[in-house]
């Protein structure tokens, strides 16, 4: 008796069941205008999935098309395996654009009717609401919520029916710095209750605190595919500072894969020619005497190697 295809697949995926999400050569075009071209990457169970790029370079457009939103027009995806899009479904909570909430009902109001459009029969209302800080504003009507608790509020209405994985567009945007500290915690948190994260963003310091693996698009292709940590660049200088700056510009002036010396407003600056670890560094100095009152990196790792992938 033979297998059909479906079946079949599923029994050769079964042992790659740690992957929630795989892409297959996704592509989507508007007229002439090449979206999305040719994406493919893995999303592994449990992690905090980046997928960066500037306005423009096809994030919104590749979370739509994964949640049913816009139909691709080649290539194809799988979610959990080569799970039935409806099964599929209702593992997955999403936020691709704001939802418009009833400015006169409560929060609770609000969730409860997200419940009865989801088809959720028993909604867990109050656990979303404790997870996203707002349980004792619950019964406060939404339109006296600030911008930060109504976006919190659409991640707690993602998280109705318990999730194993949460879709993400741009959590961040429009936030002030407190709201954008209380999203990131509260991905965090997310997280660490074993639920996948996928979130698309414009904003490097976000990704590059929250995310484990990340991909890079820029014009709907993709630059960049791995761990986050991966897409750091080699720090190209560092600041160091001393009693006496002239025994400290000696003492490195024929350590390995130093460019430059200068002296800058008291302190060091050390050219490199490739990355070298602080703390040999400072073990090389000891011997010698010299002891660092200052060792700082002067950019970010992660925003080098961005830009870096971005204008190549």
């Amino acid at each position: 008796m033979f297998l059909n295809l479906r079946k079949l697949k599923l029994i050769l995926s079964s042992s790659n069941l740690e992957n929630v999400l795989e892409l297959h050569q996704l592509t989507k075009k508007f007229g002439r205008i090449t979206a999305v071209n040719q994406l493919s990457f893995t999303v592994k169970k449990g992690s905090v999935f980046g997928i960066l790029g500037p306005n423009g370079s096809g994030k919104t457009t590749t979370l739509g098309m994964l949640l049913g939103v816009t139909l691709p027009l080649s290539g194809n995806f799988d979610w959990f395996g080569g799970l039935a899009t409806q099964k599929a479904k209702r593992k997955i909570g999403s936020l691709l654009e704001t939802p418009n909430f009833y400015p006169y009902m409560s929060a609770r109001q609000n969730l409860q009717v997200v419940a009865k459009i989801k088809d959720i029969g028993q909604p867990n209302i109050d656990e979303v609401l404790e997870q996203v800080k707002l349980l004792e504003r619950g019964d406060d009507k939404f339109k006296t919520y600030s911008l930060g608790m109504k976006q919190r509020l659409a991640i707690a209405s993602a998280l109705l029916g318990n999730p194993e994985v949460l879709v993400l567009d741009e959590p961040t945007n429009g936030l002030d710095p407190k709201g954008i500290a209380d999203i990131r915690q509260l991905i965090l948190d997310i997280a660490e209750r074993g639920i996948t994260v996928i979130m698309a963003s414009h904003i490097l310091a976000e990704v590059e605190k929250v995310c484990t693996d990340v991909v890079v698009l820029r014009n709907g292709e993709l630059l960049f595919s791995g761990k986050a940590d991966e897409l750091q660049a080699p720090q190209e200088k560092l600041e160091l500072e001393s009693d006496d700056l002239d025994r400290l510009q000696a003492a490195l002036a024929d350590y390995p894969n130093i460019k430059e010396l200068s002296i800058n407003k008291g302190r060091l600056i050390v050219s490199l020619k490739q990355d070298i670890d602080p703390a040999e560094l400072n073990q090389f100095l000891a011997t010698k005497g010299i002891y660092l009152r200052h060792l700082s990196r002067n950019f970010s790792d992660f925003e080098a190697g961005f830009f870096k992938l971005i204008n190549s």
